[in-house]
């Protein structure tokens, strides 16, 4: 089994994979367990996770993505969608407007990081239509769809992409 650091260097965003292996239930349970575990305001968890696993409904979502063929490949996306009425009874505005996206995109960094350690692979997607993925994972217009993560055992995996370095992303403050 890897070390934290060594799973955070080996996660990469995968965009094919081996549509004919499923994703076993176990593995999938200690993702979305692990999910859960993450830091939320107040351990309110101001989201939902939605797991589709369908075709049909994975077709659904690339097409509210865009097109991106990759969802519809994986054998699993997992939707994570923020529930900003839950944090504003404790927060009002700023809960409502913030901190529920906050909640639901830890959740899911969580969940890329699992995946990894459990010996498979991700892609974070932020670029779709909401109320399209609404429909699919049936939710109503009160929650807010954040990310889509493809999630499956990669057919292959990509070279690592450079990173700013440190220097220009960090600021020390004495």
């Amino acid at each position: 089994m890897w070390d934290f650091f060594e799973t955070v260097r080996h996660r990469h965003s995968v965009r094919r994979y081996q549509s004919d292996v499923a994703v076993e239930p176990e593995k999938l349970h200690a993702i979305l367990e692990t999910a859960c575990a993450a830091p939320s305001a107040g351990d309110l968890q101001a989201y939902r996770i939605a797991v589709v696993t369908g075709q049909a409904q994975r077709e659904a979502l690339r097409n509210a993505a865009g097109g991106q063929a990759f969802i519809a490949e994986a054998p699993a996306c997992l939707v994570f969608s923020a529930v900003p009425s839950r944090s504003a009874r404790e927060y009002g505005e700023r809960g409502a407007s913030l901190f529920a996206i906050q909640d639901a995109t830890i959740a899911a960094a969580y969940a890329q990081l699992a995946v990894v350690a459990a010996g498979m692979a991700s892609a974070w997607v932020g670029s779709f239509d909401e109320a399209a993925v609404r429909a699919v994972i049936g939710e109503t217009e009160d929650v807010r769809p954040v990310a889509l993560m493809s999630v499956g055992y990669p057919a292959e995996l990509p070279e690592p992409t450079p990173r700013r370095p440190l220097k220009d992303v960090v600021t020390h403050i004495e």
